[in-house]
């Protein structure tokens, strides 16, 4: 459906990019509830905004991740206040990883995506989480093409190295 203006309507630009932008905070986020609220605020700031959208200037998918981006700096900022308290202190959060926690990412892929960088594990959500395109990310992230290119290879050795070190390390154990 489109607009007056002949654009996509903020509802099927919802339909169509609500997951790729849950998938870009899964990526980035340890608690489902988290991805969720998230995903909900980049919508609300989006169709706040949608009058101002410019279809000439970006595809919606690519604007709805520029605020998803913002929206998640915000989270971390007000995350950095002195209530927080660390997570190896909270016991009660030992093993208990309910419903609330899955964020439908297998627990190996979870840590290996957590040893990675700040900027790889956001390159790997866009990618992998967002389903943006290497190019789309070079625009979302004003970088060169072959820049996001190389920094999303070495990314994904890092993290196969990771997926495949315990593998390394019990195939030893059990010839030793």
């Amino acid at each position: 459906m489109r607009d007056r203006r002949g654009r996509t309507s903020f509802v099927d630009a919802y339909d169509q990019h609500v997951w790729d932008v849950y998938g870009f905070f899964a990526y980035r986020l340890t608690r489902r509830q988290d991805a969720e609220d998230l995903t909900q605020l980049t919508f609300e700031r989006a169709l706040r905004a949608w009058a101002r959208y410019d279809p000439d200037r970006a595809l919606p998918g690519t604007w709805l991740l520029a605020i998803a981006r913002n929206v998640l700096i915000d989270h971390w900022r007000a995350d950095r206040s002195d209530r927080q308290q660390p997570l190896e202190d909270a016991p009660e959060l030992e093993g208990a990883a309910g419903p609330e926690a899955d964020l439908g990412l297998e627990p190996e892929v979870e840590e290996a995506l957590a040893r990675l960088s700040d900027r790889d594990r956001e390159l790997v959500a866009l990618r992998y989480g967002a389903d943006l395109t290497a190019a789309q990310i070079a625009e979302l992230t004003g970088s060169s093409l072959a820049a996001i290119q190389q920094a999303l290879s070495r990314a994904l050795r890092r993290m196969r190295a990771e997926l495949e070190e315990p593998a390394t390390t019990d195939a030893a154990a059990s010839q030793g």
